[in-house]
């Protein structure tokens, strides 16, 4: 249980280390600042574009970083441009949350945990979450309107509520195009996306390439210290879920391809110290996160036990589950509208470090109802679904405590004032679990 499971984890520690490397590293280079203070410049004084902007620009900077550090170095420069706009401190703190929350659904780092416990393929994972990034999105932008309403901005609302509709429309339109229709089964149609997909990712690959060689002879030829941040660098953040995404590209060699371009297109004199200290400095970092995770993988050990050599020498089970089993078996449910109801009543439980907090015993339930039969994806859906309540209602997490006493907020009422919000994504996420796993 100790020695076995401090280790079941390690892909997915692995793979936070190196993220949390070049997270550390667009902090060092302010990449992450320039990239917020470019977006406040291009939003302009409408509060509405402004927090849409801040929660867009959020998102895209936690896909990569993470730590409190990093969200205190993000805040200090979100949080005075979205007041000196009157925003509210209460919708300013929101904001933030459901940016944060938002971008770690697309972070590969999290996804490692997935492929680790659950062995499920990175494409299931990916199409899953982009469809939870985008609702979670979509949610987030009703949470601003309502709340700037409320804040007293004059909002107009009509040309808000058309746009997003319009937008909903078109997003359902090619989803029911692409994946119910039967056009995209027909042969021609399928040769032509195939060609228009293989076009895109060389399109992109010799993009990609094109800045790389392009950042290095800049770097060569550079004369005299520059101090500002090249546009060039704002991709850094992102290149490494371009690179999974896109290309399928294993998650450490995604990263380490995130800190080498971030590297070249910040080079200045005295970057390869920096390159070092973030190096360094990310494993200090990420280590609370790390130790949870080797508990975590105790914990799984302790509940599913060690697998492997251990499950051919012992065929009648491991003692625990063989235990848990007919209980889980009996609560877990094997209808879709079963699975909605009992997961949408259960969500809260993901709140106070419930047994759905994936940072606490989440992924040894999670464990036990694959055991039981759940489909793996479906138990992935629940982890993302209800960990939208956690992530950003949760009075309990570190950046929520943060960032309610720099707004002069209490904590509490943050949790009452995002819940409708975070339960609401969890619900819809639920339904598109049961819909596409049961």
């Amino acid at each position: 249980v100790i020695g076995q499971g401090a280790l079941r984890l390690h892909r997915a520690y692995t793979v936070m280390l190196f993220g949390s490397m070049l997270s550390v590293l667009m902090q060092k280079t302010k990449v992450a600042e320039n990239l917020i203070k470019k977006g406040a410049e291009l939003s302009g004084d409408n509060p509405w574009i402004i927090a849409v902007m801040m929660l867009f620009l959020i998102s895209l900077l936690f896909t990569t970083l993470g730590g409190l550090g990093a969200i205190i170095m993000v805040a200090t420069i979100v949080l005075p441009i979205m007041t000196s706009v009157g925003i509210g401190p209460l919708t300013v703190v929101g904001v933030f949350l459901f940016g944060l929350s938002i971008g770690g659904i697309l972070n590969a780092g999290n996804w490692a945990v997935y492929v680790d416990v659950m062995k499920l393929p990175v494409e299931e994972i990916r199409s899953f979450a982009l469809l939870m990034f985008a609702l979670a999105f979509m949610t987030a932008l009703v949470y601003i309107t309502v709340q700037l309403y409320k804040d007293g901005h004059d909002l107009n609302l009509k040309k808000i509520i058309s746009y997003s509709m319009g937008f909903i429309i078109l997003a359902l339109a090619l989803f029911y195009l692409l994946n119910r229709s039967g056009f995209t089964k027909k042969p021609a149609i399928q040769h032509i996306l195939s060609m228009l997909n293989t076009g895109f990712k060389y399109g992109i690959g010799l993009l990609l390439g094109g800045l790389f060689l392009y950042n290095v002879i800049r770097m060569f030829r550079k004369k005299s210290p520059d101090t500002s941040v090249h546009w060039s660098a704002f991709l850094s953040p992102v290149l490494p879920l371009f690179l999974i995404l896109l290309y399928s590209m294993d998650f450490i060699a995604a990263f380490i391809c995130g800190l080498i371009y971030a590297l070249v297109a910040t080079w200045k004199k005295g970057s390869l110290n920096v390159f070092i200290k973030s190096i360094l400095e990310g494993g200090a970092v990420v280590m609370p996160a790390l130790v949870m995770m080797l508990g975590i993988g105790m914990l799984l050990n302790a509940i599913i036990g060690p697998g492997g050599e251990w499950n051919a020498m012992h065929p009648e089970g491991w003692p625990v589950l063989n235990v848990l089993r007919p209980l889980m078996m009996a609560i877990t449910p094997q209808t879709p509208l079963g699975f909605v109801l009992i997961f949408t009543l259960a969500a809260p439980l993901a709140l106070y470090r419930g047994p759905l907090n994936v940072w606490g015993m989440g992924y040894g339930i999670a464990a036990v109802f694959l055991a039981s039969g759940m489909p793996a994806g479906a138990v992935m859906g629940v982890l993302l679904a209800v960990g939208q309540v956690q992530g950003i209602s949760d009075p309990t997490n570190t950046h929520n405590v943060w960032l309610a006493n720099e707004m002069q907020q209490d904590v509490q009422k943050v949790l009452w004032n995002t819940l409708p919000y975070t339960w609401s994504v969890a619900v819809v996420g639920l339904i598109a679990a049961s819909l596409i796993f049961y």
